[in-house]
């Protein structure tokens, strides 16, 4: 009987750990789409939280917006409520990016603009209750200026990390897509951390309290930055593509390039914890989960 009673006991302590392990599961959505509905859809379909935007109430060429302040926070108060009765976590927010939305500005005036206009779509995220808050690097360069480009970075990541640790959430960048450093135009260059080399390096040049948010469809071998960011990374992108073009391909359709063992074991290594967070389309809202699995039981 003691020996059945150990050996039960062994078996519940692994059945923990194993499931200890297991990531939760979300994808991406325009805020307008988190409905009651939808949510609850989500949450019996294995989704855990989900990455919201307010791109669509930005005029990304004027820095203006497109609704009232009103309009938008009694959209964002609508998407907190669905998500919070569905038990679904508003897990991060993805911050508006385009040409003219551009952290590295190399206008000073122009770049303080964008601060301001970020600023101002952080308010607007208090109402949601994020974890992470997530800004893409830079848009395409000039050529010959990504020095430049980068203390711009630098200072925006400083004036903006203030802002979201006051709302109680942890600010990420992103890595960029740069399998060529000039485009075929010969006139720009890709964006910022577009290596695993460039990217290392404005880390060690940013505020300690800024965390790594990694695309895995904007580069090659997308396990060496999962390595070399470690501790760092609090958030992922989920998408299969080849590291030189947006793609977004579904893990699970087997479209892209991506080698999803050494990528899954090297989230395991460096004891990553956020969501297995989607920004690719499944075919179905249960393939999101249903797919992670597949990809865990991979390395098992």
């Amino acid at each position: 009987m003691k020996t059945y009673l150990l050996i039960l006991l062994f078996a519940i302590t692994l059945s923990v750990a194993n499931a200890s392990d297991v990531l939760k599961v979300g994808y991406s959505v325009a805020i307008t789409n988190v409905t009651s509905v939808r949510m609850k859809e989500a949450k019996a379909a294995g989704i855990d939280c989900i990455e919201v935007s307010l791109s669509q109430f930005v005029d990304k060429e004027k820095l203006t917006f497109l609704k009232s302040d009103k309009e938008i926070e009694t959209a964002c108060r609508a998407a907190n409520k669905a998500a919070l009765e569905a038990g679904v976590e508003i897990w991060s927010v993805h911050m508006p990016f385009s040409k003219d939305i551009d952290l590295s500005l190399a206008d000073e005036d122009k770049r303080l603009a964008v601060i301001a206009l970020h600023q101002k779509v952080l308010r607007f995220c208090e109402l949601i209750s994020p974890k992470i808050i997530l800004f893409h690097p830079s848009y395409f360069l000039g050529l010959n200026e990504r020095e430049l480009r980068t203390k711009q970075l630098l200072k925006s990541a400083v004036a903006l990390n203030r802002s979201v640790k006051k709302m109680g959430a942890t600010m990420v960048i992103e890595n960029m897509t740069g399998f060529e450093l000039v485009m075929a135009d010969g006139k720009r260059e890709r964006p910022l951390m577009r290596t695993v080399e460039e990217t290392v390096e404005i880390f060690n040049r940013l505020p300690k309290d800024v965390y790594s948010a990694i695309d895995l469809n904007h580069i090659v071998a997308p396990e060496k930055l999962v390595l070399a960011m470690g501790k760092r990374l609090k958030t992922i992108h989920v998408a299969d593509g080849d590291g030189k073009a947006e793609k977004h391909f579904f893990p699970c359709d087997a479209k892209g390039d991506n080698d999803w063992k050494a990528i899954m074991k090297a989230l395991d290594k460096v004891k990553y914890k956020g969501p297995f967070m989607y920004e690719s389309k499944a075919p179905t809202l249960k393939d999101y989960k249903e797919c992670y699995l597949k990809l865990l039981e991979a390395i098992r």
